[in-house]
């Protein structure tokens, strides 16, 4: 913990929160390692605190990650056997090590067997940790499937201190909240294993070298740029801001991948956020209140500078994702229960296509017949 005389602090590098510890493959196209370093020196303080009250924060988000278990599973109906695993309440730095120490294992590369040459995977490590950086004062939680043997559950102290403080909400209440959502995406990744191995797998698909031309690649480029002067570009956060332009210049199979991933981000971030309202007020006796407060939040514009970045980094669109997928699971549930809707998580195949998430009979129909 960062002193400030002797009984204040900052949620910073040296805080009360855990870091993260021990050696990784930090590796692939990019220097994780680098990332992690320059994103670590590049992120701004957490919120001012007392040293007291962050250890109260730490202990009051560890117990609430293990509370949130019990409403989660039985609002989403999705049960196992195995033993609830602790969370890792962590800092801003500690989050940026955390997720670069995760891509690293999404990616599949390791160091053990070589050391980087010179300059290999330093420029876009350097762009890496920059971005990391921004996103790491956002990040609520996460949960991480690719990292020890359970996952890892994350989540972010002074962030969370952070909008309690700006929302004005019940902070024990927010905290449990918040907690709701992680634990919810905990909960899908160990009731359908697979999920994991699915996401990998398409993560490969876009790491793969094709041998296409450039000549093909600029022409889609060029034609994206020329429908979206036309104002072609469907109402579709997938299609809009870097994203689209991301697709624009893949080859089908890698459009294909990054479309489906972009599909299991939706459903995951709108199922979760379907049961930590749906818990109800005897859980979270001001959950109204914080929904409210935390939509209109999301709404608000930000400053022309954080605008640009959002729009690069794809904040915005994964926002829309928390809400059009929330719609998708919302009005699934209603029309066939929740019972009926975890066929969801039974393979790939079951899992909702693009024009499903904007129709969900249509999924019923395709999926439960």
């Amino acid at each position: 913990m960062t002193q400030q005389g002797s009984d204040t602090a900052e949620f910073g590098p040296a805080s009360a929160v855990e870091r993260h510890k021990g050696r990784s493959g930090l590796s692939g196209l990019v220097d994780w390692r680098l990332a992690a370093r320059t994103g670590s020196v590049l992120v701004p303080a957490g919120p001012r605190t007392s040293r007291y009250s962050a250890e109260q924060v730490v202990a009051e988000l560890a117990t609430a990650s293990e509370r949130a278990e019990g409403p989660v599973r039985e609002v989403s109906g999705l049960l196992d056997d195995r033993q609830v695993p602790e969370a890792r309440i962590v800092d801003r730095p500690g989050w940026i090590t955390a997720a670069a120490d995760s891509m690293a294992q999404l990616t599949g590369t390791d160091v053990a067997h070589g050391e980087w040459k010179l300059f290999a995977g330093k420029p876009a490590g350097v762009q890496a940790g920059a971005m990391l950086a921004f996103l790491s004062t956002a990040i609520l939680g996460q949960y991480d499937p690719f990292t020890g043997p359970d996952g890892t559950l994350l989540l972010v102290a002074p962030n969370i201190v952070a909008v309690e403080r700006a929302l004005g909400v019940s902070p024990s209440d927010f905290r449990f909240w918040v907690c709701l959502h992680e634990v919810t995406h905990r909960v899908q990744f160990s009731s359908a294993p697979w999920l994991a191995e699915y996401m990998r797998a398409n993560v490969g698909v876009l790491g793969e070298a094709g041998d296409e031309p450039l000549a093909e690649m600029l022409s889609r480029l060029v034609e994206e740029i020329r429908d979206r002067r036309r104002g072609a570009v469907p109402d579709d956060p997938a299609a809009r801001g870097v994203v689209g332009l991301l697709r624009a210049t893949q080859a089908p199979p890698q459009r294909e991948a990054l479309d489906r991933l972009l599909m299991l981000g939706t459903l995951l971030e709108g199922h979760a956020d379907h049961v930590m309202d749906a818990v109800g007020p005897a859980v979270v006796p001001t959950v109204q209140q914080i929904r409210t407060a935390f939509d209109q939040r999301r709404k608000r514009p930000a400053n022309p500078v954080q605008r640009l970045l959002r729009a690069l980094l794809g904040v915005d669109a994964k926002v829309a994702q928390y809400v059009r997928g929330k719609q998708f699971v919302d009005e699934v549930v209603d029309r066939v229960g929740m019972t009926r809707f975890n066929t969801v998580w039974t393979e790939a195949n079951t899992l909702p296509r693009a024009d499903e998430i904007e129709n969900p009979q249509r999924w019923i129909e395709r999926v439960l017949g």
